[in-house]
C-alpha cells in the first residue's frame, strides 16, 4: 500500500512540474464568496498588479494587503515572485481572499513542496 501511495506521489509531482509555462509563469483560481481570480506566479521581485492596477491602488486598505501577503510569509517566499491577477465578483474583502487562494495554489504548483508550509499557514 505504501509503495502505491509513493508512485502515486511521484506521478503527480511529474504532473505538477508541467504546470509551468513557457514564460516561467505558473497559474491557479481563487475562489473565497462570490469572487473569483485568475491568478498568474512567477519568480521576480515581489511585485503584485491586480485587474491592471498596483496592489496598493487595487486594494488600499492595508488588512487586504496583508491578506495578499500571507501565503509568501507562510512559505518564506517575500519577494521572490511577482503576482499578476485578474479578479471578479463579490466585495473587495472577497476578492483579496480570492486572490489570496489562487496564489496559495499557484505556488503548490510551481513549487510542490510549498504545500505543508501554505496548509499549516492557512493559506
Amino acid at each position: 500500500h505504501r509503495e502505491l501511495h509513493t508512485a502515486y506521489r511521484r506521478q503527480r509531482q511529474m504532473c505538477i512540474r508541467d504546470r509551468i509555462d513557457n514564460l516561467g509563469r505558473s497559474y491557479a483560481t481563487g475562489r473565497r464568496k462570490d469572487a473569483a481570480a485568475r491568478v498568474w506566479v512567477k519568480r521576480g521581485t515581489g511585485q503584485m498588479k491586480i485587474n491592471g492596477k498596483d496592489v496598493s491602488e487595487y486594494f488600499a486598505r492595508p488588512v487586504l494587503q496583508m491578506i495578499l501577503a500571507q501565503p509568501f510569509e507562510a512559505a518564506e517566499r517575500v519577494g521572490e515572485f511577482d503576482v499578476i491577477a485578474t479578479v471578479k465578483g463579490g466585495g473587495l474583502s472577497g476578492q483579496a481572499g480570492a486572490v489570496r487562494h489562487g496564489i496559495s495554489r499557484a505556488l503548490t504548483l510551481f513549487e510542490p513542496g510549498l504545500r505543508p508550509a501554505l496548509k499549516a499557514g492557512g493559506s
